[in-house]
């Protein structure tokens, strides 16, 4: 986003979530020491602020850590999950009990939103991809025009990550498969980006 920052522009366009529109980068920002948001602080960058009150009643405390936030410029918001390897998918809730209770109650509120089957796990296995999802309902409950882009990094040598969509499918399929999703989530995109194509840039970096 810093050195490359429309290079997803065209995949979000063809997928209908950027609707012409180039992306405005909330975060992680140069002049923000690349900081990275959740709970409150991430709805006050996507300008969303009055909803605090809500999502603590939807949501604990220590919710999502968003990769990355972006605009249109406009209404529509757009939450980054991005992974480099396979392993990053698993994941498990670690909550306490009273936390725990508003996090299962949430969940089965978006199970059945997006057609999930009621007695699939969404703490155990796959939390991470199952709490962005509740983290999108949310905002899609109170009409905010949200979309949750999962950004799976291709060819990343250091992580030993996969090279290609095809090598990313059958990690994805299993996430589904886990938590009793469609293959394809309302304004929900999977977008697969070669990391060798980040090595130009299409603006400068400050200088310090």
């Amino acid at each position: 986003m810093e050195h490359n920052p429309s290079a997803l522009d065209s995949r979000l366009q063809e997928v209908g979530a950027l609707a012409g529109r180039r992306l405005v980068w909330l975060s992680p920002l140069f002049e923000d020491a690349y900081a990275e948001y959740g709970d409150t602080d991430f709805l006050n960058r996507i300008g969303q602020g009055h909803l605090a009150l809500a999502l603590k009643g939807f949501w604990p405390q220590r919710g999502p850590q968003w990769d990355a936030l972006a605009s249109d410029g406009d209404e529509r918001v757009f939450l980054f999950e991005a992974k480099a390897h396979a392993a990053e998918m698993a994941s498990t809730c670690q909550a306490g009990s009273s936390s725990r209770q508003k996090i299962i109650a949430a969940c089965n509120e978006t199970k059945h939103v997006v057609g999930a089957g009621p007695h699939t796990d969404w703490l155990d296995g796959y939390y991470q991809y199952a709490n962005r999802i509740a983290h999108l309902y949310f905002l899609r409950k109170h009409q905010v025009e949200a979309w949750l882009v999962f950004l799976y990094f291709l060819g990343d040598k250091d992580m030993s990550g996969p090279d290609s969509e095809a090598g990313w499918g059958p990690h994805i399929e299993a996430a589904h498969r886990h938590l009793g999703l469609k293959s394809q989530v309302q304004w929900v995109a999977s977008l697969f980006q070669p990391t060798a194509d980040l090595q130009g840039a299409d603006s400068v970096r400050p200088t310090i």
